[in-house]
């Protein structure tokens, strides 16, 4: 039966104890010398009776509250002794006194972390398995440096925050708590007081490596690393990978819709590993790229709204099956990169926002500290706690997961003050750019890049913003890649236009290649261009059903030929239909009809001849990959360069109009034979056949558009086509 307790007769710490408002429970509760002996105290709600395994001693209550006593000689007990209790529902309790052990958190963690420079906080903070002189049990630990008092609440103590209160190390803000004896897979939160108005809140684990599957948001506690992975030749070779002079075509994958089970139910990563490595394989892509998998509660939200920085979904399974699905990957050459969102997060009251009672990751101002667009918060880059919680966050998915690289989701949200705002605080200079957030990206990227496992950086950065992929020692920004918006956003529109009217807008195509070479460069048609009213890229295509099709054959002929690494969302390889809805699988069915399955047909090619041609990947980055054979044909809508590495070229031409161009004369650099290696309008891809199909052609010594040699050819209507020389 629960007692009645008389606050009025305890002692003014117990009372503080028993109403949760202590600040320092290490001080009331557990092993204590008092007059030459040694005084134990435990506080159990709704206990019947407790006693002190060791020796079977029993403890008294005192004063009719769930406090109990025992008085003793320090020499027949043990440094770290177990309580065992009966409660009022008769169940019997046995577990070490959290109370009785040290503070474990090492005073020099303490210091990095104050420092930002606790690059595994991960380690430290969160829910560590943990052992102490052979015990083992859970180490918890939490910033929270405007709380009165900070408990660990779970499953394991009815959620009751009188029950495990955490100890607090100085001034540094951080809590935490050894709890012996827990077990793997326990429910748990933080409770947290704060100081000034006393309010409570029950918060999830920022650190947290697991989370429960939404709508329930209590953090979960792991088994430490005991995967066993077999991707040793994979992580041995990306160490010395040149990449930037490797092809990179990636695919880019919301896991919730690829595909789904017979009833509609999300798969497990390993059912996703198994059926998604196939079909990449298949189609010749080197990379997936997930679009965010870290804990998120809200569905539409994509993941871009991130509650657990260190927690893959409970979605598709637990951080083991991720695992797997990595190692696969890697285990059949498929790299995988993770969407990873440190420019906002969400208001979710279990989450970070107002996490001890005050803006502690966000600005208390609102002109810094939310974005408008989103409803969403921005992190405060200039603590530095917050600084290594994020830089943790993105080392651990590349060391614990073996992530092959992260895209930085809004970086211009995150350079500029003025984003998307109209009444903003310019930085100490006067100016518009944060500057905490800029040397945080460059902090982030180095610290990436110390790391000897060759992961990469990538930006989704829409500016004009200088040097976003140069290293931070030249005064870039640190980033390996940035997405190449301005190419998309042009060729889309130049793309939507009727062709007669091309010719008119010819110098969206020609643009790109003033600044091709400013940055390292990856031409993304990604999830944002498919959705939101956009359409679906084979209906933002103009003309009737054949005419869609072909423009959208030509559009990644000329992306897979332009000078940039690759990215192409889920769906638009076999042309889906309608916009991406991501509460629904992809409308697979589609590749029962022929001009989609030639779409997909063509990619897979396209993969193929990108994959086995240096000339299109060696010298993505510089001018010794690329040359205009001629780009001033507006009337006629067509484009025409080479691609080079060392003596290898190839020639691209591209015409935009459906007009046929029979006998069209085009320049090449050398005499001799040249063949046909890829015609977009092949009929193996749904295309009219029209070309020069597999006949050699034979260079003459006419002087044409500034080359030596001139070529005679046939160039189908709204098609890609490339020629080599044999």
């Amino acid at each position: 039966m629960e007692t009645t307790i008389d606050s009025t007769t305890l002692a003014p710490d117990l009372t503080r104890i028993q109403q949760a408002k202590h600040h320092d429970p290490f001080a009331v509760l557990g092993r204590h010398q008092l007059n030459g002996q040694i005084e134990v105290r435990v506080y159990i709600p709704n206990a019947v009776e407790v006693r002190i395994a060791d020796g079977d001693r029993l403890m008294q209550r005192v004063l009719q509250s769930d406090f109990f006593e025992w008085h003793g000689e320090a020499e027949s007990l043990p440094q770290y002794y177990r309580i065992a209790w009966r409660d009022n529902q008769h169940r019997e309790h046995i577990a070490h006194d959290p109370y009785c052990f040290p503070a474990q958190i090492t005073a020099f963690d303490l210091y990095l972390f104050g420092e930002g420079k606790l690059l595994a906080a991960y380690n430290v903070f969160g829910a560590n398995l943990h052992e102490v002189d052979g015990i083992t049990g859970y180490l918890f630990a939490v910033w929270a440096p405007n709380a009165e008092r900070v408990s660990v609440v779970g499953d394991f103590n009815q959620w009751d925050g009188r029950r495990h209160p955490m100890r607090v190390r100085g001034n540094s803000g951080v809590w935490e708590l050894f709890i012996p004896d827990l077990a793997i897979n326990s429910l748990y939160k933080f409770e947290i007081r704060n100081r000034h108005s006393e309010q409570i809140f029950v918060k999830s684990d920022p650190y947290a490596r697991y989370c429960q599957l939404r709508p329930n948001t209590a953090s979960i506690t792991i088994e430490n690393n005991n995967y066993r992975w077999g991707d040793q030749s994979w992580m041995k070779q990306r160490k010395v990978h040149d990449w930037q002079h490797s092809p990179m075509s990636i695919y880019e994958v919301h896991l919730g819709s690829w595909q789904r089970g017979l009833e509609g139910e999300m798969l497990n990563y390993r059912e996703l590993a198994t059926r998604l490595v196939d079909y990449v394989k298949d189609l010749g892509f080197s990379h997936i790229e997930l679009l965010p998998i870290t804990e998120h509660p809200y569905d539409p939200s994509w993941g871009y709204q991130t509650t657990g920085y260190f927690a893959p979904s409970s979605r598709f399974g637990d951080p083991d099956d991720f695992k797997y699905f990595i190692d696969l990957c890697h285990q059949h050459n498929i790299g995988v990169i993770l969407d990873w969102v440190p420019a906002h997060f969400p208001k979710d009251a279990h989450a970070l926002a107002k996490f001890d009672g005050s803006a502690l990751y966000e600005h208390e101002d609102p002109r810094l500290g939310e974005h408008l667009d989103w409803s969403t918060l921005i992190f405060n880059f200039g603590r530095n706690e917050v600084k290594n919680l994020l830089i943790s966050s993105a080392l651990y998915w590349i060391d614990e997961f073996h992530i092959d690289g992260l895209r930085v989701d809004a970086v211009a949200s995150m350079l500029y003050l003025d984003y998307s705002r109209t009444d903003w605080i310019p930085n100490q200079h006067g100016g518009r750019e944060n500057l905490e957030a800029i040397a945080f990206i460059r902090e982030l990227n180095e610290a990436v890049h110390a790391t000897p496992n060759g992961a990469l950086m990538m930006a989704e950065e829409s500016t004009s913003w200088p040097q976003v992929s140069r290293p931070v020692y030249a005064g870039g920004l640190g980033f390996d890649l940035k997405w190449n918006m301005g190419w998309m956003n042009d060729t889309l529109s130049y793309m939507q236009e009727d062709p007669v009217h091309r010719k008119y807008q010819h110098n969206m195509l020609t643009f790109s290649m003033l600044y091709a070479f400013t940055e390292n460069f990856l031409l993304p048609f990604s999830h944002d261009e498919v959705t939101h009213g956009k359409q679906s890229m084979l209906n933002k295509m103009p003309g009737d059903e054949w005419q869609r099709f072909a423009n959208l054959r030509l559009l990644y002929g000329y992306m897979f030929t332009h000078p940039g690494k690759k990215l192409l969302f889920m769906g638009c390889e076999f042309a889906q239909g309608t916009e991406w809805n991501s509460a629904h699988a992809l409308d697979w069915y589609v590749l029962d009809y022929p001009l989609h399955q030639g779409l997909q047909n063509f990619v897979k090619d396209l993969n193929h001849l990108y994959h086995s041609s240096p000339a299109l990947y060696y010298h993505e980055f510089d001018w010794n990959g690329f040359e205009w054979i001629d780009c001033q044909n507006a009337d006629q809508s067509i484009v025409s360069f080479l691609r080079k590495a060392n003596d290898e070229f190839l020639l691209v031409v591209v015409n935009f109009t459906p007009v046929i161009r029979h006998d069209y004369r085009i320049g090449v650099p050398h005499a001799g034979s040249y063949r046909e290696v890829l015609n977009s309008d092949s009929i193996s891809y749904g295309g009219g056949n029209v070309g020069n199909g597999d006949k050699l052609m034979q260079a003459d010594n006419q002087s044409w558009m500034n080359q030596a040699h001139s070529l005679s050819i046939t160039i189908p209507p709204l098609a890609c086509i490339v020629l080599a020389i044999q």
